[in-house]
């Protein structure tokens, strides 16, 4: 019988990756079938600490509805694994602002937790969108250093596409948040 110790990361995950479909939140015979809002592509490559793709990650996000509100009938959990080529790919919708600590505004953003060989534990990040003006009063993106906020932000891609590559350590590290 094998003991599991601090030594072992996280996993295996991938009996939780078997549904691929759920890359997909606004597909015809899903929940949000009829979701109104913008829809949006939502991929990135993840990398090691030295810059090699990682092609087994398990990739989740979590995110609002079109209007800011995580208690609508939309749907915003998916899941996916990163590819050969260490990539990963949403279809969602453009999640709204929603309500930050106190009476402030969090920008836009989505939720993206990963899952991957060589972690002890997954990681959570977020993906703002590039050239949102809330992206200034954001509270939470304002606790990141000016210098590292920009792992933080998916650059619009041409075709309502957004791409926000993830970095698991080293030089240009993601920021990583505290779930």
């Amino acid at each position: 019988m094998t003991h599991a110790t601090a030594s072992q990361t996280a996993g295996p995950y991938w009996h939780m990756i078997d549904f691929p479909e759920w890359a997909d939140l606004l597909r015809a015979d899903g929940p949000n079938a009829t979701a109104a809002g913008d829809r949006i592509i939502l991929t990135g490559r993840i990398t090691d600490g030295t810059g090699a793709v990682v092609p087994d990650a398990l990739v989740e996000i979590w995110q609002a509805d079109a209007d800011g509100r995580y208690d609508s009938a939309f749907h915003g959990f998916g899941r996916c694994a990163s590819d050969a080529e260490g990539v990963y790919r949403f279809v969602t919708l453009k999640p709204g602002a929603v309500p930050g600590p106190g009476n402030s505004t969090q920008a836009p953003h989505i939720v993206i937790a990963i899952f991957a060989r060589g972690l002890m534990a997954g990681v959570t990040t977020r993906a703002y969108f590039a050239g949102d003006g809330r992206l200034t009063e954001d509270p939470i993106l304002a606790l990141v250093p000016q210098a590292r906020r920009g792992t933080l932000i998916a650059q619009a891609a041409g075709g309502g596409a957004w791409r926000l590559d993830i970095r698991l350590q080293g030089e240009g590290e993601t920021v990583f948040l505290e779930a």
